[in-house]
Formats: structure tokens, sequence, C-alpha cells
């Protein structure tokens, strides 16, 4: 609604939603609307604005493209005009759910509207605009930042329509948390998910059925291993995933007595097993008023050591930052690297360090590293705890097993090690990543600060991943798309139980690429039937080709990728051991702790029996070897455990080797603005000759 003089309007919400021409759209105009921008089901056409320019940066300066301008109650997008020599009418993209000119509504973190002759104004729900906005610039969560320019004669009613429906909108998601999760759009996607017989993307194992879990247990080869349903329920832990790894030997009613004592009910188990017999496990911290038996203490003893004489426990953020530092540290990143930056250029690099991010980069692959040496030097059972086990501990195990294991550096690989060590493991992403921007205080980017760690290994190892940055680069921009159900849950328990409530209501299969209602009879089979014939589900980011084509996808995979590359950056790979390791983890039957970069040995293996119960579980000992002062010795006596040809990475984290990822975070800034993808063949010529080179150095 617009109110006040002809010079000034204010933004009004409307109880019933935007009073604009799309919200009461007719069938007829539904379809009109979907012939000239192509609608998902349940998305409509607030407003648009045609001959609208969208400013593009390049090595000449800026460029514009001319296009039209829509606001639907999903996202914004602006469609460009054909090219000449294109086909009138043709789609310029197969895909409708992404493009470089997209954003969805909930990632827009700020609307300026800009006017020559007046201040810049940013834009809220209770905003008064009193100028005809001549260019409209959407900072973007993802640290895109897009500006539409209406300059043009005739365009002073389109350019107020447009901005307005695009505040309202955002306001409108923005206002509660079920305002956009449980909004009819997102209902009707669900049931317009595209088959997946017609997706062309690598497997990727979403561990949401035993014989996921068991299909990757077998890869492992972990013999001593086997897949419990004893949480299938979700009755012993909620955060956890339904199946868990477990000791063979170990029954499920001896492992109940276990979950009792960790916090939130997260008991210790299998990550990944190590070709060389180690294994590496996860879990909360102890639980302070726990009081166990002597059959719980058996239990939990045999959870922890795996069947292995020596355990080693590492306190995860004894040398990683908190959730709250990393999302100080990324604020002021993100302060930093927006074009409206008021820091000077000769003081940048300075402000830069003063943000911390790279050094809380240098922090996680360091400990990876070291936790990975760990477990190459010999048979043991190595213990990631943190307090609540679901947001350091899912970075450092992913870290680990990138650089221990070569089918991690695959693209399904990787997706699969997402899904499990992310989602499924109970990751908030919701809460962490503010998708509903309802409650800053929990908000944290563990999970982005994961992906610009595994870029740093990228750039020290460019032959060893299957894909690219450019597909890390649409990984960090997905997970700010609350159009799919990876990053839109805080567990798979959430993921289920809003799944189960759609299943019950109504049942869709795929036909022809879409889905339509299944008859009553088969209703009744249950929810079981719903997952096998494909029900209501929102589709997972891993299904690529519903956001993007054929080519971009093509440039995810690495060209250099070798799969026997060399896994050190000299060339040489060097196995592990060492004489002060050796007489540090020299006993039988010892259990270690590992923090601060040291080893201490515990007098046993619960804190019940040190006799004391700190907040983090452990009492600390006097005195530990500094694992840092034996890095050179880490590298320079082989063990019985040798390494395999394509198995460790030994990344480097010093000062200069870490850098910042410009073309995620400065993607904003018109000095080096570059897109997801290369746009001329001049930038691809550019991008490979920079591949030869760094392979070639």
């Amino acid at each position: 609604m617009l109110s006040g003089s002809k010079n000034s309007f204010k933004i009004q919400p409307h109880a019933q939603g935007p009073a604009l021409r799309g919200a009461k759209s007719s069938d007829m105009n539904d379809q009109r609307n979907c012939q000239a921008f192509p609608c998902i089901p349940g998305e409509h056409v607030l407003e648009e604005a045609a001959r609208v320019r969208k400013i593009v940066c390049s090595r000449d300066g800026q460029e514009s493209i001319v296009g039209t301008l829509y606001c639907t109650n999903l996202r914004v997008a602006f469609v460009p005009e054909p090219a000449p020599g294109d086909t009138v009418g043709a789609p310029r993209c197969s895909t409708c759910l992404h493009s470089e000119h997209d954003v969805a509504l909930p990632c827009i973190g700020r609307l300026v509207a800009v006017n020559s002759f007046t201040k810049a104004k940013v834009l809220t729900a209770s905003s008064t605009l009193k100028f005809i906005p001549e260019e409209l610039v959407l900072y973007c969560r993802d640290f895109r930042v897009l500006r539409f320019g209406f300059r043009d004669s005739g365009l002073e009613y389109q350019a107020f329509q447009v901005t307005l429906a695009i505040v309202q909108a955002q306001e409108s998601c923005n206002g509660s948390a079920g305002t956009w999760y449980d909004s009819t759009a997102i209902r009707n996607l669900e049931n317009a998910w595209l088959s997946t017989e017609e997706l062309s993307s690598p497997p990727t194992l979403l561990f949401e059925s035993p014989c996921d879990w068991e299909k990757e247990l077998r890869r492992l080869g972990a013999a001593g291993w086997r897949v419990s349903p004893v949480n299938e329920r979700f009755d012993m832990a909620t955060s956890l995933p339904k199946y868990l790894w477990v000791p063979s030997r170990l029954l499920d009613n001896e492992l109940k007595r276990a979950f009792g004592h960790f916090n939130a009910r997260r008991i210790p188990r299998l990550c990944w097993h190590h070709p060389g017999g180690s294994d590496l496990l996860r879990a909360a911290g102890f639980h302070a008023d726990s009081d166990p038996e002597k059959e719980d203490v058996r239990s939990v003893e045999a959870l922890m050591l795996a069947g292995h004489a020596q355990c080693v426990i590492v306190e995860t953020a004894a040398d990683l930052p908190s959730p709250a530092e990393i999302q100080l540290s990324y604020l002021k990143l993100r302060a930093l690297c927006l074009p409206d930056s008021s820091v000077a250029d000769e003081k940048w690099l300075s402000a830069l360090e003063g943000t911390r991010w790279l050094d809380h980069i240098r922090a996680c692959v360091r400990k990876a590293s070291e936790v990975a040496a760990l477990l190459a030097e010999r048979s043991r059972s190595i213990i990631l705890q943190e307090s609540d086990d679901r947001d350091l501990n899912c970075l450092l195990a992913s870290l680990v097993q990138i650089l221990s294991d070569p089918h991690a550096r695959t693209q399904s690989g990787f997706q699969s090690l997402l899904q499990k060590e992310w989602v499924v493991a109970g990751h908030p992403f919701l809460q962490r990543l503010n998708l509903l921007r309802d409650n800053d205080r929990e908000e944290s980017p563990v999970f982005l600060l994961f992906l610009d760690c595994v870029w740093q290994l990228l750039q020290q190892f460019p032959a060893s991943f299957e894909f690219t940055e450019t597909y890390l680069v649409a990984l960090h921009d997905s997970s700010y798309i609350p159009f799919f159900s990876t990053f839109l849950f805080n567990c798979q328990w959430e993921r289920d139980r809003r799944n189960q409530h759609r299943a019950s209501n109504q049942i869709y299969a795929p036909v022809n690429g879409w889905r339509e209602p299944l008859p009553l009879e088969i209703l009744q089979k249950g929810d079981r039937l719903a997952k096998e014939t494909g029900g209501p589900y929102l589709p997972t980011i891993w299904d690529w080709a519903l956001r993007y084509t054929t080519q971009q996808r093509a440039q995810f995979r690495n060209p250099a990728y070798a799969r026997g590359s060399s896994s050190v950056p000299n060339g040489n790979l060097v196995p592990l051991g060492g004489d002060k390791l050796e007489a540090a983890l020299s006993g039988n039957g010892a259990v270690y702790l590992f923090a601060k970069g040291g080893l201490s040995m515990q007098t046993h293996l619960f804190p019940w029996k040190n006799g004391s119960l700190s907040r983090k579980g452990w009492r600390w000992a006097q005195s530990s070897e500094s694992l840092s002062e034996q890095d050179r010795s880490l590298r320079s006596k082989p063990t019985s455990c040798p390494l395999q040809p394509e198995g460790l990475l030994l990344p480097a984290s010093v000062g200069p080797l870490i850098r910042l990822w410009r073309r995620c975070y400065l993607r904003g800034s018109q000095e080096v603005q570059r897109g997801l993808f290369a746009s001329t063949l001049a930038e691809l010529a550019e991008e490979l000759d920079l591949l030869r080179e760094r392979l070639g150095a």
C-alpha cells in the first residue's frame, strides 16, 4: 500500500499480505506470469518492472544488462532480455530454482534505494521513501551485491512498485518462524519436486536408511562395527541420527546404558575407520549429573575403547574458536568485504587480520592435521569430544576424513560426508545459518568456516580433489536457499517429523517429471510407501540439476583431478612417526587427553574415577608433551602402519599459505567482482592458466 503525498510514500505492512497486483492474481494472470517468468508451483509474481538495467562490473568498467525485474513471494529474480541471435521466446536457462540473477527473500540482508539527489536509504517495513529510486541495491547474505537501475524514462511508477513489493515480501518471510517455513509456496514446492530419474547428480548417500550405513561401513572395511537401530524412533536422543555405528560385540541393551552419561544423550559412535586399524569417534561431553553404575561404566568403556588398547580423547574446543567467536569474526569479515566498507586500502590487510577469520581457519586446519597424524600413526581409538557434539565436532570430523580418505575428496564422497557428519548428525543448520531470521543469538556460520577450510586445502592440493572452487561457491550459496531440505532443519528428527506430517496428509508420485496425487487406497498404506513412492519431501541440495544447467554443472568437476596425485605440497610423501610420540604413546591400555597441542596421560578413562568432573569432563594433568614441538619428528620415522601413496594430505597452516577466499567474499566489490561461473572464454582461459601455474609450481 502507498500512502502520503506525491513525492513521499510510506511502506505499510498488511495483515493479509502485500496488496499488490500478483497477490490477487487469477488463474489466467498466474498463467501469464509463468509464461513470462518460470515460476515454480506455489510461486506467484507480486510485481515486475520491465527495461530494468542490472549493473555488473567487468574489466572495462561497469556494464549493464537490460531485462525484467520480478518480485515473487519466494525470491527476487532478474530475467535478461534475449541476446541477439537467441530464439524468440526460448528460455535462457532450463532450470527454474536458481540463476546468477536470483536471490531468495531470506538471503537478502539489506535493501538500499539510491537517488543521485539525496542520501541512500536503507529500506525496512517502517521506512518512508521520499524520492524516486534510480538504483536499487540488494546486499545478499552470501556476499553478492545485486544492483538494478531505473534511470530510463517512464520507470518511476514501476521503480516504486517493485521496490515496495520487495520490502514487503522480505518482511513477510522474516516476520515469524512459521511464515516462510509453512508457506503455501514451500508446501507446493514439496509436491512439485522433480523425479530423481531426471536428475544427473552423482550418487549421494543420505544416511536416512540402514542400507546407506551398511554400504558405507562395507566401504570402510570396519569389521568390528555394526549398524545399530537403537535410535530408530529417536527415543534415545532426538538430535542423533536414527542409526549408529557401534562395536559389534556391544548389544543394544548394553548400549542403552551409556546414553544418560553424555550431554544430550549423544554417545560415542564411529565416524571413520582408518585402513591401518585406527577408529575415529565423536561424542558429547560427559554429563555432570550422571552417576554411573558398574554395568554402565562397562558399556561406556566398550564404546570409547572400541576394542583398542589405547584411547586418545581430543578436546575439540581446546584449540578451536567457539561458535560465538566464529560469528563475531564472520560479522567483521562481512563488514570488511562489502563495497561500502570504510577501511582505507592501505589498512585493508591489517583489518583482515583483525577479523581473526584466517586465524580460525589456521587453527582448524592445524588441529585436523594433528588428529589425522594420530590416526595414521598406529591402531587406536580417537574420540572427538565437544560439549554438545554438534558444531566443532562436525567440522573437525569432516576435515580429518578429507585429509585421510581420498573418497571424501570426490564429489559424491564429499556430499555423503556432509550428510553423515553434518545433516543427520544434528548440526543445527536452522539456528546457525539463521534462515528464518528470528534468532540472531544462535547464529554462527560454522559450516561456512568449514567450506573455507576445504577451499584452503583445494588451493594447496589442486589435483587431489574431484570438485572445483566453483562447486564450493555453489555449495556456499546454497546454504542460504531455503527451497531445499538439507539446511532447513536442526536434526534428522525435525526433518522426519515434518515429512511424516506431510505424508499423512497427501502423497504424491512423479508423473512426467512433476508430482500428481495418488489414489486414496494408496494413501492408506502409510509413511513407508510415501518414502518409496517419493512422498511430499523437499529436494536436497545435492539435486544440482534443479538449479544448474548441464554446462554449469560441468564446471563443478576438476579437469586436473588425479586420484593418485601427490598428497604433500613438495611432492614427497613421508610416513608419520617419531621418537617423542612413540614415547608419549608407548603404554598399553593407556588413556590420553589431547588438548592445547599436547598429550597427557589420564589415570582413568572416566572422569568419575578421577574424583572430579568438570564442565568439560576432564581434570587436566600437570605436564604434557607438546605436539607442536614434535612436528618434525612426526614426519621422520616410519611406523608399522605405513601410509598409502594416495592417502594422507599434509597441509601447511602457516600465515601466508592461508589466504582470503576472494571469489566468495569479494564478489560484491566492484573492483574484483566475479560471478559463480566464468562468463567469457577469456575468463575461463585465465582460470586455466592459473591452474596450470599452480600445478607446475
